[in-house]
């Protein structure tokens, strides 16, 4: 678990370089994300930091319930989320940016004292702390390049997200269910890390995706098509597997 909450201090960190500074103008600029800005990604990481605190706090439902209004005609997580941005936009720069900032810096400081085994509720279901931990930094790495998008940087691919590897891996059972599909045997991740190394998910048997680590966070977050990459995939379920990996709910 310390290496995980380092890994995502590093991206809180990453991210706020990014931020600090930027300015209204910047914060206009249309991000990777379809129809957001750059401070519309930042106000809904503020947003679900916040709702993973109140999942910490054991009061997730009451959170949601809170904000009924944009949650109840919402179709999908995706959709629901569309509506939470779409209610809460236009505070200024500052106002949004210190809410990130809190939000953020709380959630590293309650996740520190936690039981990394210990089961909280969260949109899609229960899920380990830990596991609520790797998908925050999930979202904060992918997130983070949409901004950079957004306001033109060019950011270097960091190690950390052998963590959100990982994620995709451990979720493939339930991309399949989500999909109405059954795995018929196991997947195995063969990836080459952004410093070169192998790493490997999976015992090798069934089915193997294989290519870099960076390609594969980028089409689990939904910001490539397979299609696009150099991801090859063998094995009965591979070719689904790689339509279907995620690392969200």
């Amino acid at each position: 678990m310390d290496d995980l909450l380092t890994d995502l201090s590093a991206q809180h960190v990453e991210l706020a370089g990014l931020l600090d500074g930027l300015g209204a103008y910047g914060w206009a600029e249309p991000s990777r994300c379809a129809g957001w800005s750059v401070g519309d990604v930042v106000l809904h990481l503020a947003q679900t930091d916040e709702m993973a605190l109140a999942s910490l706090a054991g009061r997730l439902q009451d959170h949601l319930e809170a904000k009924a209004a944009e949650w109840v005609n919402a179709s999908s997580v995706d959709d629901g989320a569309g509506l939470l941005v779409a209610a809460e936009r236009g505070d200024p720069v500052d106002v949004v940016l210190r809410r990130w900032h809190v939000a953020a810096a709380a959630l590293r400081a309650e996740l520190a004292v936690r039981d990394p085994h210990e089961r909280v509720t969260w949109v899609a279901g229960e899920l380990a702390v830990h596991t609520l931990a790797t998908t925050r930094l999930s979202e904060c790495w992918i997130h983070t390049r949409d901004v950079a998008a957004g306001v033109g940087v060019e950011l270097p691919v960091p190690d950390r997200i052998h963590h959100i590897a990982r994620l995709a891996w451990r979720t493939l059972p339930y991309a399949f269910s989500q999909a109405g599909k059954a795995m018929t045997r196991s997947v195995t991740l063969a990836l080459t890390s952004p410093s070169g190394e192998v790493w490997t998910f999976g015992d090798g048997s069934g089915s193997v995706l294989r290519g870099s680590a960076f390609e594969l966070c980028e089409v689990a977050g939904q910001r490539r098509s397979a299609a696009d990459t150099g991801l090859t995939a063998t094995g009965p379920d591979g070719p689904t597997a790689l339509e279907l990996v995620r690392t969200f709910a």
